[in-house]
């Protein structure tokens, strides 16, 4: 499939026209994403990947389609660790929920052109360094057993090395203005607060595809099948964010799931080139099986709320989130 032109071409162009028709038809005007809204959206861009993988299925065959359906199961459980870093962020940063869509739509916009040179370079390096797969193998079983050991911890982005370079070479306003990310201040422009909470979506995007590139190259080394998986998780992030945002604190086991799907996913790019090879009906069942296990025993065993702190007459108020971001 990577030899089709025209197969190339014509996804990406589908892609553009869905992206154009998202922010220049249904989200012109800023809006809160309502719940019934995002649940729409993010069933409307699951059954697009199924009938996308169906088309696959007929004129690539079965093979070609499990390792879509697969990977693109792959790297959309693996993006619900993006859903947590978004909300920590929007929450620090204060960004109005009707602006909100605005920054994911064009941080999902830069993900695909990263994610695209980053599949380009995996594959060519596979392809002329085999032996590449096990360092991508290991890898994976480390990320994964490190993600079910580690403990969720605090995001504080004053203290991220990253923000504080940004601000240092590139001014930024005090308050937002409107959906701008950019705006003229005392003679020259700065960038506004959501310039900067999309120049960090962008860079945690960034951050995850080290671990979500080498899974998928674990079910298909066709850069199409590669691509196309990866495309469909992206697109259907944003909505799912929406959907999902208010409840993630419930699926506490869901971060031991994923650890256990990355470390299953590098054992078997481990294993590609033995007897003991896993095929992909079997990989597809065992991360269903992973991510429904794991959703299920939260729901079954719901995290006990933490008590609650006694009022103290002599304790300080806490510090605005306007004030933080001035301030740090």
């Amino acid at each position: 499939m990577i030899d089709s032109f025209w197969l190339w071409t014509g996804f990406n162009l589908f892609v553009l026209a869905m992206l154009a028709l998202d922010l220049g038809v249904f989200h012109r005007q800023a809006h809160v994403v309502s719940l019934k809204e995002s649940i729409g959206w993010t069933l409307a861009w699951v059954s697009v990947a199924l009938l996308f993988g169906g088309g696959v299925w007929h004129f690539a065959g079965a093979q070609k389609a499990l390792e879509f359906y697969t990977g693109y199961l792959i790297e959309y459980s693996l993006s619900v660790d993006n859903i947590f870093v978004f909300a920590l962020l929007f929450d620090y940063f204060g960004v109005p929920a009707r602006y909100q869509h605005r920054v994911l739509f064009w941080g999902i916009l830069g993900a695909l052109i990263m994610r695209g040179l980053m599949i380009a370079a995996g594959a060519a390096l596979l392809t002329k360094f085999a032996w590449l797969i096990y360092v991508f193998g290991g890898f994976l079983v480390f990320t994964g057993l490190k993600m079910i050991v580690q403990r969720a911890g605090q995001i504080h982005p004053e203290r991220n090395p990253v923000v504080r370079w940004f601000r240092r070479l590139v001014p930024v306003t005090a308050d937002y203005r409107g959906e701008q990310f950019f705006a003229r201040e005392n003679g020259r422009y700065a960038a506004t607060p959501l310039f900067l909470v999309l120049f960090l979506v962008e860079l945690t995007d960034l951050v995850f595809a080290v671990d979500s590139i080498p899974a998928i190259f674990a079910i298909s080394t066709d850069p199409f099948i590669v691509y196309t998986s990866n495309v469909f998780a992206i697109l259907g992030l944003r909505s799912l964010y929406f959907a999902l945002s208010g409840m993630l604190h419930r699926f506490h086991y869901l971060k031991i799931g994923l650890g256990l799907v990355l470390a299953f996913v590098g054992v078997k790019m481990l294993l590609a080139h033995t007897a003991w090879k896993i095929d992909t009906v079997a990989s597809l069942g065992v991360v269903i099986a992973i991510l429904a296990s794991s959703v299920l025993a939260s729901l079954m065993r719901p995290r006990q709320p933490l008590p609650l702190p006694k009022p103290d007459g002599d304790a300080l108020p806490a510090q605005p989130i306007e004030s933080r971001r001035s301030s740090s």
